[in-house]
């Protein structure tokens, strides 16, 4: 029974799962596959087998199977093959009057369908139906005007037929809606098939008016050129030039033209015009090179080659106005250029389009560069084109146009001082320098060059002016007060310059004290003033005990000394000596009382001494120091970072005498605590 069961039972397919069950993008509905199904069973209609045995029969299939393509014509929405279809078969059939009512139904129904256009008018030509096809193609036309094809074959049917004046006709009809070059360039040879030259120029006019273009103008004049009219092809690339002057292409089509009629020096011109007009033509360059190196000579390839990089300048300048770099180099071209050629206009033109270009803001570091440009035209004017007064205004111009309440250039105002000087001009000279002074923040370099140059014109008085109004306007300027006095020192007015001197050293604040201390030291040994300078040394040490004023006193002293070895160089020596080991021994108990925690300085101090005490040789006692030396020691610290972590460093310590005998009786008197309390114990 079981396994009757089994044999018996139904086996039902198994349900397929749907893994994917989001909906399809696009989705596709019964009515669509119904329409496709039957469009695709209209565009294969195939007449039935029958065997037609008389003319009944064959009417009645003619019938039947007309009735089949009218009824799928009438259904909703049937495809344009259906037509085709059925007015191939009515052709077939040689009902031509039932074959063009068909064609003419599809053409009501879509009359924007190419295709329908076409195979209409191939039905008409092929039957030999000349007028009607005439009629489908001028309907064609000017129903699609746009359509260049229904033209074309319009065109191409008169012209087979021989009605070249239709086909003339049918092409001014077209030209009416400004078809694409193309279009004109198929009238021009339909003209030209038939040798109507004027025709075709006339034709070649409208063309370019139409699409002015260079290839247009281009191809009308190699027309005129390959019929041997040399001037109206030249006369067309002028008006192209004129019309359309900054195409690289039709400089090069113009000049080669010039270069076939032997017009070297014509080409040779359109080549360099073109180049002024076109910038960055790569073509044009080339060949203009390739030019001049058959038809030129060296300094018209330098030309070529100038003209190449002064494009290059220009395209660079117009891209990036504030690079100034850029600027230099293309005034520099075009001043190499003047040198030769002799044309300064170009260069002063240059130089003024560079000048144009202000920094935009009132900030010293964008001027920095910009400035150079006004100094290299002031130097150009004055030097290359020897024109003093143009040079005079650019430095005014320049001097107007700096923003002097912020920023000022020295620089600038001593050039434009030194051009007057050179001019004999020392009234405006000094005029340029005073105002100078007066308007520029920065008067350093002002004040030196001006003191210089009335230095050197022999004016004491003036330097002395200039020096005191420096003074007035920086009184903590430890150089100029060095500089003063040694103006008034080199004109041996000793006590003036001692009386400057003290005055700088009276000042509260200097930017650099030690420099006027150290000119006004130098000062009294020039003079040979011993005493002097030791008193000096002595009020310095009153202001600051620093170690190296100490060590440069004991140098001084020191140097007291002479080479002599009679009995009175010998005593001489002696006494410089005691006196340099005065003056270490007091910075050496300044050092050990004062300020003991000084220990570097204080070792230094030391070993300078010890040094000197070798270099007195046999007068020297270098005991006296050695007694004082300090121990080197090598200790390490710990330094905590910043993220908590401990690093050990190494540094130096120094250990003298007397702190390492404080520490031995410190040992000493613990040793002897330690013992007397073991002997109470006992």
């Amino acid at each position: 029974m079981a396994s009757f069961a089994k044999d018996t039972q139904v086996k039902l397919p198994r349900p397929t799962r749907v893994k994917n069950k989001t909906p399809a993008p696009l989705q596709i509905t019964a009515e669509q596959l119904l329409t496709e199904a039957r469009e695709r069973q209209e565009s294969q209609i195939l007449p039935p087998q029958q065997n037609i045995t008389d003319s009944t029969e064959l009417s009645d299939y003619r019938l039947r199977l007309r009735k089949e393509y009218e009824d799928r014509i009438r259904r909703p929405g049937p495809s344009t093959q259906v037509f085709v279809n059925y007015a191939r078969w009515e052709e077939s059939q040689k009902d031509y009057v039932r074959a063009r009512s068909v064609w003419e139904r599809a053409l009501a129904r879509d009359y924007k369908n190419h295709a329908l256009w076409l195979k209409y008018a191939d039905f008409e030509m092929k039957n030999k139906f000349l007028n009607s096809a005439r009629n489908v193609w001028d309907r064609a036309v000017t129903v699609l005007p746009r359509v260049d094809q229904f033209w074309y074959k319009y065109i191409h049917m008169e012209e087979m037929l021989g009605n070249i004046s239709g086909a003339r006709d049918i092409f001014e009809r077209w030209m009416k809606w400004s078809p694409d070059q193309q279009g004109w360039l198929s009238f021009i040879n339909f003209e030209l098939r038939y040798q109507e030259t004027a025709r075709a120029r006339d034709v070649y006019e409208r063309f370019v008016l139409s699409h002015p273009k260079p290839s247009s103008y281009i191809q009308y004049a190699k027309f005129e050129a390959k019929g041997g009219e040399v001037a109206r092809a030249r006369d067309v690339y002028e008006r192209a030039v004129k019309n359309l002057g900054d195409d690289e292409d039709l400089f090069v089509a113009f000049a080669e033209f010039e270069e076939r009629c032997n017009e070297v020096e014509r080409a040779r011109v359109i080549y360099k015009f073109g180049l002024d007009r076109v910038g960055r033509g790569e073509e044009l360059y080339r060949k203009f090179v390739a030019f001049e190196k058959q038809y030129g000579d060296k300094e018209g390839i330098d030309d070529v080659i100038v003209g190449r990089r002064r494009v290059e300048y220009e395209e660079q300048v117009r891209k990036s106005p504030l690079n100034y770099d850029a600027w230099f180099d293309y005034v520099r071209l075009e001043e190499e250029e003047a040198s030769s050629v002799g044309d300064k206009e170009r260069v002063r033109e240059v130089y003024e389009r560079a000048i144009a270009n202000v920094p935009p803001a009132n900030e010293k570091r964008y001027w920095r560069r910009y400035i150079y440009l006004w100094i290299n035209y002031a130097l150009y004017e004055e030097i290359e084109a020897e024109d003093v007064e143009r040079a005079r205004q650019v430095y005014r111009e320049c001097l107007k146009l700096v923003p002097h309440a912020s920023f000022s250039f020295a620089k600038i105002w001593l050039l434009a001082a030194q051009f007057e000087i050179r001019q004999l001009n020392l009234k405006g000279c000094r005029k340029l320098l005073g105002n100078a002074i007066g308007i520029a923040p920065n008067k350093d370099k002002i004040f030196k060059k001006y003191i210089e140059m009335e230095l050197q014109l022999g004016e004491i008085d003036r330097c002395r002016r200039l020096y005191e109004r420096y003074l007035v306007w920086s009184p903590d300027n430890c150089y100029v007060w060095c500089k003063f006095a040694e103006f008034e020192s080199s004109l041996e007015e000793i006590e003036r310059a001692r009386g400057i001197f003290e005055l700088a050293v009276s000042q509260t604040t200097l930017d650099l004290p030690e420099l006027v201390w150290k000119g006004y030291i130098d000062f009294e040994m020039s003079q040979g003033e011993v005493e002097r300078r030791r008193a000096l040394y002595e009020r310095l040490l009153e202001r600051t005990k620093h170690y190296k004023v100490w060590v440069s006193f004991a140098k001084y002293e020191a140097g007291e000394q002479d080479e002599d070895e009679e009995e009175d160089g010998i005593e001489r020596k002696q006494e410089c000596i005691r006196r340099t080991r005065a003056v270490f021994d007091r910075a050496y108990v300044y050092y050990k009382d004062v300020i003991p925690e000084m220990k570097e300085e204080r070792a230094k101090l030391l070993e300078d001494w010890f040094n000197m005490e070798v270099g007195f040789g046999m007068l020297g006692d270098v005991s006296i120091v050695e007694s004082k030396l300090p121990k080197k020691l090598k200790k390490r610290k710990a330094i905590t970072g910043e993220d908590g972590s401990v690093e050990y460093v190494e540094y130096t310590d120094y250990l003298f005498p007397e702190e390492l005998q404080a520490s031995n009786l410190k040992i000493l008197e613990a040793a002897y605590r330690w013992k007397k309390q073991k002997v109470d114990a006992v």
